[in-house]
């Protein structure tokens, strides 16, 4: 199954409802990036307007955490309609505690890691991850260009799924997903695509979710 989920790092922040309601008909899920300004050097959403978005949303939410000390916090996000939480390996000082606090909250446990972090880390918490989410850009910043000499640490992280038959484990990318970069990721072995600027900076945001869809289900 393809899941395409716009990121509204790039929408209009005065009109979240409105951008949202863009690819309602279309989209998977929205993803939410809540940055502090400290683990990344951006920041985005407090915890209490993190909350506001989650429930006043049309879609459910991927919420991805980008904060620092995030074993102590992701507690603040647990709104119900916010359907997985995502961790930086990073920004964790207890990972495999920290997966399993989110899947005891009821959502979807997910597991970050940024370009130059090794993607074997993530097999000795696979099974507490519901998603692997690999990252394609630094974090911090929408718009950056997508880093597809990263595919090979896509192609293991698929692997590991495969070897073990975890099929409901998501395999998530997260930076550059264009019309012209899914395709990519896709072979890679990734069913989950974050797209912000892509959609966001469209004429039609709906529209290009729905050919972003076409093109990875091609693939």
């Amino acid at each position: 199954m393809i899941r395409i989920c716009p990121s509204i790092l790039n929408a209009n922040f005065d009109d979240l409802p409105g951008e949202i309601e863009k690819v309602a008909a279309t989209a998977d899920l929205i993803h939410l990036d809540v940055m502090d300004n400290i683990f990344v050097p951006n920041f985005t959403f407090s915890p209490e307007r993190t909350r506001e978005i989650i429930d006043f949303s049309a879609l459910p939410i991927d919420v991805h955490l980008m904060v620092a000390e995030v074993d102590k916090k992701v507690g603040q996000y647990c709104s119900n309609n916010a359907v997985s939480i995502t961790v930086h390996y990073e920004a964790c000082e207890d990972p495999l505690q920290t997966l399993k606090e989110i899947r005891a909250l009821g959502k979807r446990s997910g597991l970050a890691i940024k370009p130059n972090t090794r993607i074997e880390v993530v097999e000795e918490l696979i099974h507490e991850i519901d998603m692997i989410v690999v990252m394609t850009v630094e974090p911090g910043f929408g718009g950056q260009s997508f880093m597809a000499s990263l595919m090979p640490k896509v192609e293991k992280a698929r692997h590991y799924l495969e070897q073990r038959n975890l099929e409901d484990v998501w395999l998530q990318i997260d930076g550059g997903i264009s019309l012209s970069t899914i395709e990519i990721a896709r072979r890679a072995g990734a069913d989950t695509f974050v797209a912000g600027s892509a959609v966001y900076k469209s004429d039609n945001p709906g529209n290009m979710v729905e050919q972003l869809r076409l093109l990875a289900s091609n693939c």
